[in-house]
């Protein structure tokens, strides 16, 4: 069993499943990074697109679909960093029909560092020496057709991302730096401009996701300089990051804080983080604008998807335990302390009372946005 210091609440995939499946936080995301696009800017070669995190790929391929149906004629370059091989596999079962709607996409998996990730390329020169690159060009045209294919490209994934170790921060060492390029063999010339190349440093994204990227629990100085920091400096011109966090404040944290009452799993909030961001950032990037609302609320709510008759009368065992894993989930509650309650029992009668108080269950999210400025010359 982990270390509660090791713990790290995206390693557990089957509690992120059972989450992503009885509660709509993909898809109420998805709306709320729609709601950014109108402002996106895009210039030659491709629009351009980041995805802290692919998940089981249900959030991107709803973005993907509005993109598309904002913009059906332009290159995509979308490019995800994701620490589980086998999470890349789940979320390429969701993905794998972007490459029928939308031919000319150029999908880009890596499992770099974030302050790596958005250019594809490793800072030491013996990584880069070693990285581990493979390009497969998609035959065919169709959905089935693309997803065998890309199952059988995904034992590069296997290899390339073998966890050998962790760092001192708890993050995944893996065996190699590696890189997968995805696109369709029928729209190579086309995409001839948008396709990376190893060993050639890439950026300059318009639209950056940065949903639950991080642990909870991190400080903002440790937020912001692994992760947001190196996302936003990644901005095209016109470029929007959007960032996403869980902040409380909800039936979920009735349940958690009966529990543990002096639970506080979220200590930075949105302001604290943009702060923190200006500050790193200042005279690096000062083209950057913050926002803790962009042009909408800052707060936005996600549900347990329940029957309306799963809380009328008798809950239900399985009601129950999503309830419960959706909020231990959430709070990142590390998984001895998970088990000792559930031996004990006691999280049956509170994760019911809850329930049967709001009738029903839901968690507040908080986003904020960064912008880069458009510059005269463009890109």
């Amino acid at each position: 069993m982990k270390d509660r210091d090791e713990f790290r609440f995206f390693d557990n995939r089957e509690k992120f499943l059972l989450f992503a499946m009885t509660c709509s936080e993909k898809q109420d995301i998805a709306k709320r990074v729609g709601r950014e696009l109108e402002h996106l800017n895009p210039k030659p070669p491709a629009l351009r697109v980041f995805q802290a995190g692919s998940g089981e790929g249900t959030q991107l391929s709803l973005v993907l679909r509005e993109l598309h149906h904002r913009w059906p004629h332009l290159p995509y370059l979308v490019a995800i960093k994701e620490y589980s091989a086998e999470m890349i596999r789940v979320a390429m079962r969701n993905l794998a029909d972007r490459f029928r709607e939308h031919p000319d996409l150029v999908l880009v998996l890596n499992n770099l560092p974030y302050r790596q990730a958005p250019s594809f390329l490793p800072e030491r020169s013996n990584d880069i020496e070693r990285l581990n690159w493979r390009e497969v060009a998609l035959q065919g045209t169709s959905s089935h057709g693309y997803e065998e294919q890309i199952n059988r490209a995904l034992q590069f994934v296997d290899e390339g991302w073998e966890i050998v170790g962790r760092s001192l921060q708890g993050s995944p060492i893996y065996s190699k730096p590696s890189v997968l390029v995805l696109y369709r063999s029928d729209h190579a010339f086309a995409l001839d401009a948008v396709i990376p190349r190893r060993g050639t440093a890439a950026d300059a994204f318009d639209l950056v996701i940065a949903s639950h990227p991080y642990r909870a629990r991190l400080p903002a100085e440790s937020k912001v300089r692994r992760v947001l920091a190196p996302l936003a400096s990644s901005l095209a011109p016109s470029g929007r990051m959007i960032g996403i966090q869980s902040c409380g404040d909800d039936p979920g944290m009735e349940i958690i804080n009966a529990l543990w009452p002096d639970e506080a799993p979220f200590p930075t909030s949105a302001e604290m983080l943009l702060a923190e961001l200006e500050d790193q950032l200042t005279g690096h990037h000062d083209d950057l604008d913050f926002s803790q609302a962009g042009n909408v609320q800052p707060n936005f709510r996600f549900h347990l998807q329940l029957n309306p008759n799963d809380v009328a009368s008798s809950i239900g065992t399985s009601t129950l335990l999503a309830a419960w894993n959706a909020a231990t989930y959430v709070a990142q509650i590390d998984e001895q302390r998970v088990t000792e309650s559930m031996q004990r029992g006691a999280y049956l009668d509170v994760t019911t009372q809850m329930l049967e108080k709001h009738q029903g269950m839901w968690f507040n999210n908080e986003c904020f946005v960064v912008s880069r400025r458009p510059h005269a010359s463009g890109r």
